[in-house]
């Protein structure tokens, strides 16, 4: 969820947080731009990660800690230049990379008869949460009085809510893929 709300909230509305942090002229075509030139980057990079570190786990959170930096230097602008707003979009989409790795421990978690089910069923749901985020944005918008508030506080609780979750799945890396799911 955290890839789709870095997608849908911060950089599809990011003519209206350069507004917020002071920031004049914010393309959110161009930001999507960037953020997507950067992704595959990314996808790439937490791929050969993961398989340098023989673990997709390890290379997930590493991937996590680089959105959650780029989260922060993302609120953290304030009357700076569109520049650096595009260059912090490409860093959020670079550490969206994770995407990568999320899908492929989703499908090693189920046999051959249930896994190209899962490698397509699993990110089309979590793309259709997108919705969902966008309300629990606009609900913390309202509750704090704020959009950058309600960004952030909605941000936090998407990458608690993923992190606890990468920590409870368990680690697919060398998994013997070689099983059929029983009824």
């Amino acid at each position: 969820m955290p890839a789709w709300y870095i997608i849908g909230v911060l950089v599809t509305f990011s003519d209206q947080f350069g507004i917020a942090f002071g920031i004049e002229g914010i393309d959110p075509g161009k930001a999507i731009m960037f953020l997507y030139l950067a992704i595959a980057f990314g996808d790439l990079s937490v791929g050969l990660l993961s398989q340098r570190l023989r673990s997709r786990k390890k290379a997930l959170f590493i991937f996590y800690a680089i959105t959650i930096l780029f989260s922060a230097l993302f609120f953290l602008q304030k009357g700076g230049s569109a520049t650096n707003f595009y260059l912090i979009c490409a860093g959020l989409g670079y550490g969206t990379g994770f995407t990568v790795v999320y899908i492929t421990m989703s499908a090693e978690q189920f046999g051959t008869n249930l896994r190209a089910s899962a490698a397509i069923s699993i990110p089309n749901m979590v793309r259709g949460a997108l919705p969902l985020i966008i309300l629990l944005f606009k609900l913390m918008r309202s509750f704090f009085n704020s959009y950058v508030t309600g960004a952030w506080v909605t941000g936090v609780i998407l990458m608690s809510v993923a992190l606890i979750a990468a920590i409870k799945t368990e680690e697919t890396f060398g998994k013997d893929l070689n099983f059929v799911e029983r009824d």
